[in-house]
């Protein structure tokens, strides 16, 4: 694994793992030592983790000045594009992180979304088939147009076709680019691969459509408010079973939904621990002003088919499609503040307790849960879900099965690095928060 052909002998790579606030950081080097730093790697530190999106470092984190780790290189994920306009080859790959033994850390994401998918296997024998449905929007656009409408693709109609080739050259291949409601907003919808994978495409995507934004002068934002009351970027998360041959594991005609048993208790077990779930899959200071009734969100624990108000949406084979391969479920109440490997990561976790205690799944909901009555909802099983990060957090305390999961030195840093990321954001009112954000996602 050589550098590129006729690259400049100064042009770098790097070495990048996404950590607690969602971002993706790392170290570079030059592209002519690529062979050696994929079988050495390079150093990392403990403390790390604790860095907040805003950038200082949480004061209060559990590793101190000691320790050190290593980033090590996967050469699967290696990304190189050359734009052919002069600029710097946009070149990486995305790394564990690992002790000087080579042992999986346990505050790592990537690592331990490896381990659940493991875990999840051994108990199972059946793997996650993710896809990630990625919103963004455009804050600086000359013009903006209609809704879904072809005239707004038109407006960036070369980023979009610069974004396809880009994937396609990082084997990362977009199913779908298309504008979305908001002003300026678009989506670009993956195709389902492996979790592991399907985290690592997450994780390129979002840095390609940054980079080929900038180049054009256009700023891309993923946070997921640009502005208190108005349209959400969320970060929509397709899942369903595969057998360890490969085959689908989600249809049973006779199930709720069409759902397969083991699909049903696996949802049935992200339902039971989504108000501490959303600690880690919709964790920033607004993250609650996209979870809101009527945003075509998530408000409240619920399952439904084609019910884009509930936080898990059953999506059947259309007409003339293999039912058996196409069934799945979409989850909702995620957003781009979090990293990929915790979001998939939790919600295997919950999906293999739902699973291994055969918890049943609640009554399907045709109706948009804010429409119901409190009683109608208790009756139900429905619960709004957390409207902030400490309440999250609070959740995160009453749920012992959920906080076993990870490390103490996990939830004290994650904690230590929310603490800080908040207290940041201390007497701000909500318009400035959204735009703090937005300049960083």
């Amino acid at each position: 694994m050589s550098a590129k052909s006729g690259e400049a002998s100064d042009a770098l790579c790097f070495l990048l793992t996404n950590d607690f606030s969602g971002l993706t950081r790392g170290r570079g080097f030059p592209a002519s030592a690529l062979d050696q730093f994929v079988k050495s790697g390079c150093g990392w530190v403990h403390a790390n983790q604790a860095l907040t999106p805003f950038g200082p470092i949480a004061a209060n984190h559990p590793f101190g000045p000691l320790g050190d780790l290593r980033l090590r290189a996967d050469p699967s994920t290696l990304v190189h594009h050359d734009a052919g306009d002069g600029s710097e080859p946009f070149h990486f790959i995305l790394c564990d992180l690992v002790d000087y033994e080579g042992n999986r850390w346990d505050c790592d994401p990537r690592s331990l979304l490896q381990s659940a998918i493991e875990k999840l296997f051994e108990e199972t024998g059946l793997y996650v088939n993710a896809s990630f449905e990625h919103e963004f929007m455009m804050t600086n656009l000359s013009e903006n147009a209609p809704p879904f409408s072809y005239r707004a693709y038109r407006l960036i109609d070369k980023l979009c076709g610069k974004i396809l080739r880009a994937m396609q050259d990082a084997g990362t291949g977009p199913e779908m680019i298309l504008p979305e409601y908001g002003a300026g907003q678009f989506e670009v919808t993956m195709q389902p691969t492996r979790a592991l994978r399907a985290a690592d495409n997450a994780v390129i995507m979002r840095e390609l459509v940054r980079e080929l934004s900038r180049r054009e002068g256009l700023h891309a934002t993923f946070s997921p408010k640009l502005i208190p009351n108005g349209v959400g970027n969320g970060v929509h998360v397709h899942f369903g079973l595969l057998r360890e041959d490969g085959t689908p594991c989600n249809y049973d005609a006779q199930g709720p939904g069409q759902m397969s048993a083991p699909l049903a208790h696996f949802c049935a077990g992200i339902l039971r621990h989504l108000p501490a779930l959303i600690a880690l899959t919709a964790p920033s200071a607004i993250s609650n002003l996209r979870l809101q009734p009527h945003h075509w969100s998530a408000a409240f624990t619920c399952i439904g088919v084609q019910n884009r108000e509930a936080s898990l949406r059953i999506c059947p084979a259309v007409s003339g499609a293999s039912a058996e391969r196409a069934h799945h479920v979409e989850f909702r109440a995620a957003d781009a503040c979090a990293s990929p490997y915790l979001v998939l990561a939790s919600m295997i976790l919950a999906g293999l307790d739902g699973i291994r205690n055969k918890i049943a799944l609640p009554e399907l909901l045709t109706a948009d849960p804010s429409s119901l009555s409190e009683a109608q909802r208790n009756a139900g099983g429905i619960h709004p879900l957390p409207g902030s990060v400490p309440e999250a957090l609070a959740e995160v305390d009453k749920d012992r099965e959920l906080k076993s999961w990870f490390s103490e030195d996990f939830w004290n840093c994650y904690r230590a690095m929310k603490r800080a990321e908040l207290g940041m954001l201390e007497g701000s009112s909500a318009e400035e928060m959204c735009t703090r954000y937005s300049q960083v996602y």
